[in-house]
């Protein structure tokens, strides 16, 4: 049987009304752009994790029960929601949540603050406090909905590629605040920018060390509501 997964007001999850067989068939991978700061030599071998510090983007060290990966965020480019992320990380919100939603070849979701007990039902229905503020990058105070939820980013044409970080939200606008996913497969469905469904998930990441974490997290067994049976908590992020 084909299962179709839909959005709902009550959940922040990264899909839309499409089926597995539609999620498994892509037209074109779209490459996503990496600003980098200075030009490098051809024969040079640079790794994903010297090109983010070139970029003058900070990095993201995410330390897990599984092992520990590393992600460049797009500061550059999507200053509130990469803002918004860091004021959390910083004031250790995501210390002790656990991955909430774990679907093989299509993404990790993470960053409801209920998934600090990985038995709630009600994970994947939370976010940060309404009223709170941060400040961005260039200096722009921002304060999140009543709902905790930040202004929508839809302005740098990143692709929802392997490996990259993606707001979660309900469909509705304005509706992302704490909860992020990280694409397995590339799921170009998701972009803003893509016609094809009404989903609209700003990319504000990629991870440039660890994936092998990530992908193995993206392989634990699940049960029902595609929670990971052996919760995987996140330990701490560091911005670096």
């Amino acid at each position: 049987t084909t299962e179709i997964y839909t959005l709902s007001l009550h959940d922040a999850l990264p899909i839309s009304e499409i089926t597995v067989a539609d999620m498994m068939f892509s037209a074109a991978a779209s490459l996503a752009l990496r600003p980098v700061a200075r030009m490098v030599p051809s024969t040079a071998r640079v790794s994903r994790a010297t090109f983010a510090t070139m970029s003058g983007n900070p990095t993201a060290k995410c330390t897990t029960s599984m092992g520990e990966f590393k992600v460049e965020l797009f500061e550059d480019q999507l200053p509130i929601t990469v803002g918004n992320f860091v004021d959390l990380a910083k004031t250790g919100y995501y210390e002790g949540l656990t991955f909430h939603r774990v679907i093989p070849n299509f993404m990790n979701q993470f960053g409801c603050p209920l998934s600090k007990d990985p038995t709630s039902t009600r994970a994947g229905t939370g976010g940060p406090e309404g009223g709170t503020s941060f400040t961005t990058s260039d200096g722009k105070t921002i304060t999140r909905n009543g709902g905790g939820n930040i202004p929508d980013e839809l302005t740098a044409k990143l692709s929802n590629e392997i490996g990259t970080l993606s707001m979660a939200n309900t469909g509705a606008p304005d509706s992302g605040g704490s909860q992020f996913f990280i694409n397995t497969k590339h799921n170009a469905f998701l972009d803003w920018f893509d016609t094809s469904t009404p989903s609209k998930h700003p990319v504000f990441g990629k991870v440039t060390e660890g994936m092998d974490v990530v992908n193995a997290i993206n392989t634990v067994p699940t049960g029902q509501g595609d929670k990971p049976k052996t919760p995987v908590v996140m330990e701490k992020i560091e911005i670096m």
